[in-house]
């Protein structure tokens, strides 16, 4: 992992100390796009009193960074993926109610960053990251210990900026199709079959995907606080849960429509389950399942970051 010598900015006017950084450069944001990654590092290292800039070369540097941070204050700069990655690993190590994340948005998904208030151009993100105020956030916390900082779609339906993915998962980790995508890497003629194949498919009428194993209705069961909102008698096209504001989250199932469009079902609370045939789920960028049942707590201002003052 490369670590940048640290800069200081001097002010002879003022005794109180600017805050000490600690920038954290996502591999796939300095592959994607370099030169946001140099305009960023050059505003941080410019307004704060001290910038130490990491450059790790994969998940676990991207962690021994973050654990080794001290006492200046954690900056990532990546994506959706790098964005999880950090807050997860501070919620395993119960280290986020201490500690405030913040965010420059750079790489290839970066729906949650913007839905989060995050601005996405490098300029106005570093500014934010010096001049901003810490907000705290509700977050979502599964079963299985994972966190949710946006929402919980089932089934997972993708996301369109997932067809710019490199096969990575959340901070430069191999996901499900990394090795796929390291083949294509080394040889470039698979890689063009790859995007033909894309092209073509992206081309076939909507009504193909049902023929070719997209997902379909489910058959769930879908409890707030422990009170049933639909059950596995009723087929859904989908639901989703949000974290939303007082320590609750927002629930919605919309049941499958037979002639005149069903209403969609809500509901509030803090503790959803999900249970019935196994299923997968969207976790903000990262799909998981199969699974047969799943529970998400709400946390109540469980995280901090850093947005735009005002």
């Amino acid at each position: 992992m490369a670590e940048v010598a640290t800069s200081a900015r001097t002010s002879g006017t003022s005794s109180a100390m600017p805050d000490q950084l600690l920038v954290v450069v996502d591999p796939v944001a300095r592959r994607t796009d370099g030169e946001s990654v140099r305009i960023a590092k050059d505003v941080l290292s410019a307004g704060a009193s001290s910038t130490k800039v990491c450059l790790p070369d994969g998940p676990e540097e991207f962690a021994r960074a973050l654990r080794r941070r001290g006492s200046r204050r954690p900056v990532v700069v990546g994506d959706d993926r790098a964005l999880l990655r950090a807050v997860g690993l501070l919620h395993r190590h119960r280290e986020l109610a201490a500690c405030a994340l913040s965010v420059v948005p750079v790489g290839p998904v970066l729906g949650l960053t913007r839905s989060l208030g995050l601005p996405s151009g490098a300029v106005a993100a570093a500014r934010a990251v010096l001049d901003g105020a810490e907000r705290r956030l509700d977050l979502l916390v599964d079963d299985s210990d994972g966190v949710v900082l946006g929402a919980v779609g089932i089934p997972p339906v993708a996301a369109e900026e997932d067809q710019e993915d490199d096969g990575t998962g959340p901070g430069g980790e191999a996901g499900p199709g990394g090795s796929r995508s390291a083949s294509a890497s080394a040889r470039p003629w698979l890689r063009t079959c790859q995007s033909l194949v894309r092209t073509l498919a992206s081309s076939r009428p909507v009504r193909a995907a049902a023929a070719t194993g997209a997902p379909g209705p489910s058959r769930l069961r879908v409890e707030v606080d422990g009170v049933t909102l639909v059950d596995l008698d009723q087929p859904v096209e989908g639901v989703s849960v949000m974290p939303g504001t007082g320590g609750v989250a927002e629930v919605e199932v919309r049941p499958l429509s037979v002639g005149a469009e069903a209403a969609p079902l809500t509901a509030r609370g803090r503790t959803v389950t999900v249970s019935g045939a196994h299923f997968r789920y969207r976790a903000d960028a990262v799909v998981s399942g199969p699974v047969g049942t799943r529970t998400w707590v709400v946390r109540e201002g469980a995280w901090g970051l850093t947005l735009p003052a005002g």
